[in-house]
């Protein structure tokens, strides 16, 4: 596609993406910026938006998710929509509500896993800490300020093989007792205040906030080290969050490269690591709500949504060249080799023969390679955002990602093409004319 960027400047612009996104949150922050510099308007939930004109706009809810659309035309004309969704949240470790330890003159902030972490490979890492927190001043109204330290914070300090001679052999890792980070030493048998501490950070990042009083917070640990190309050809990509933030950052991209023309919507959501159950999860009322407020009838919606194609876009597994022995024998995704087309008989993926095929035809125009995903029978399956926007809005839909390594882990490997390849299936998905959205079934 012409007016589309190349490989390198999306990586460039990925990985400062990756950098300004520790968190959900800071993830629909920055998704939000973009999405401002291309034109797109920001609404409130709690405002009547009354008939919206052609245009473009976006809105937030509980800072963590966004949802973002483009009308060529009044809503009631009734178009079929592009739509892609993606989620903002990864594995990691969430603070306690009142963490701090002292421990054996260490001072450790206590914490909770987050969603299915890969947990070893968050030891000895250099690991700081961003998230969100509310506050008020006295007699004030309640605001909330994210923060983000932006520097080494802590660290969990491996037991040395000397003490745990079978480490190597048979680990385990225990999640209350092994993964509490070490902040600082308190030479002075002396613990810390916690809110005391995040009042500076805040007054540092946010001034004049003087007088601010620390009511709660979300803050979650990360990964400190930046984002890298990888290899003697740099052809792979390594970096924290890649599952799912890749995937909001091609879609993002692919809705302002070049300026939309065809009715689109983009929904980022939170919480899909933990199941999705929350007001601005998947199985939550936020896509629903939005498709209502644009379409209020009834049945003008649901002829929308029946002329309408969903791209649920989640990283899949590519093949480890150390375990090959884990994956289905015909289904062996590589990197740097296309976008994969993701299926499974119990939909725990949402995609089926007609929205695979409907893909197959997009990457074929977008000249984007494909690949193809199934599970082997005797292991589990995960699962995405995909099937359940499929259950809530009964829009046909298809489940794809870029192949990658390491998923779930504090870095996770993908090819340096992969990422740009969905990007070009998506922006083509976004100005292609409404015909290819059609599929033609036979008639009795």
């Amino acid at each position: 596609m012409e007016n589309t960027i190349q490989p390198v400047p999306f990586i460039q612009g990925l990985f400062e993406y990756l950098q300004a996104s520790p968190t959900a949150f800071h993830a629909v922050r920055s998704s939000a910026e973009i999405l401002s510099l291309n034109g797109f308007q920001r609404l409130e939930e709690s405002d009547d938006w009354g008939e919206l004109a052609p245009g473009s706009y976006y809105l937030q809810r509980n800072n963590s998710s966004l949802i973002a659309f483009h009308l060529s035309v009044p809503p009631r004309a009734s178009r079929g929509l592009r739509m892609a969704g993606a989620h903002t949240d990864s594995p990691c470790l969430k603070v306690k509500p009142q963490p701090v330890q002292l421990n054996h003159g260490a001072i450790q902030i206590g914490v909770e896993v987050y969603g299915g972490a890969l947990l070893n490979p968050w030891f000895d890492r250099d690991l700081s800490l961003a998230g969100r927190v509310s506050w008020h001043r006295e007699g004030g109204p309640l605001q909330c300020s994210l923060l983000d330290f932006q520097r080494p914070v802590a660290v969990i300090p491996s037991l040395a093989i000397h003490l745990d001679r079978e480490a190597n052999e048979k680990r385990s890792i225990n999640k209350q007792t092994d993964l509490t980070p070490v902040a600082m030493l308190a030479p002075d048998g002396a613990a810390i205040d916690f809110s005391e501490l995040l009042k500076e950070q805040l007054l540092q990042e946010h001034p004049g906030t003087e007088g601010a009083i620390i009511l709660d917070h979300d803050l979650f640990f990360y990964d400190h080290q930046p984002p890298s190309r990888v290899g003697l050809n740099q052809e792979l990509i390594s970096g924290a969050r890649l599952d799912n933030l890749l995937s909001c950052y091609a879609l993002i991209r692919a809705a302002v490269d070049p300026p939309a023309q065809q009715d689109l919507l983009i929904v980022l959501n939170d919480h899909e690591e933990t199941g999705s159950v929350s007001s601005s999860g998947a199985q939550g009322p936020f896509l629903r709500s939005v498709l209502e407020r644009l379409y209020p009838e009834p049945e003008q919606r649901l002829r929308v949504l029946a002329q309408s194609l969903f791209i649920s876009a989640d990283n899949a597994h590519a093949v480890h060249p150390n375990f090959p022995q884990k994956y289905e024998a015909n289904h062996l995704p590589q990197l740097n080799r296309g976008v994969v087309l993701k299926k499974n008989a119990n939909q725990r993926y949402a995609t089926d023969s007609l929205s695979g095929g409907l893909f197959k035809l997009l990457c074929s125009k977008a000249e984007v390679p494909v690949q193809e995903f199934v599970m082997r029978n005797d292991m589990a399956c995960g699962s995405t955002i995909g099937p359940l926007t499929a259950a809530a809005i009964g829009v046909a839909t298809v489940d794809v990602g870029i192949p990658s390594l390491a998923m779930h882990s504090i870095r996770e490997t993908a090819g340096s093409l992969d990422g740009w390849y969905l990007y070009r299936a998506l922006a083509t998905f976004f100005q292609e004319k409404p015909e290819c959205l059609t599929c033609r079934e036979d008639q009795p």
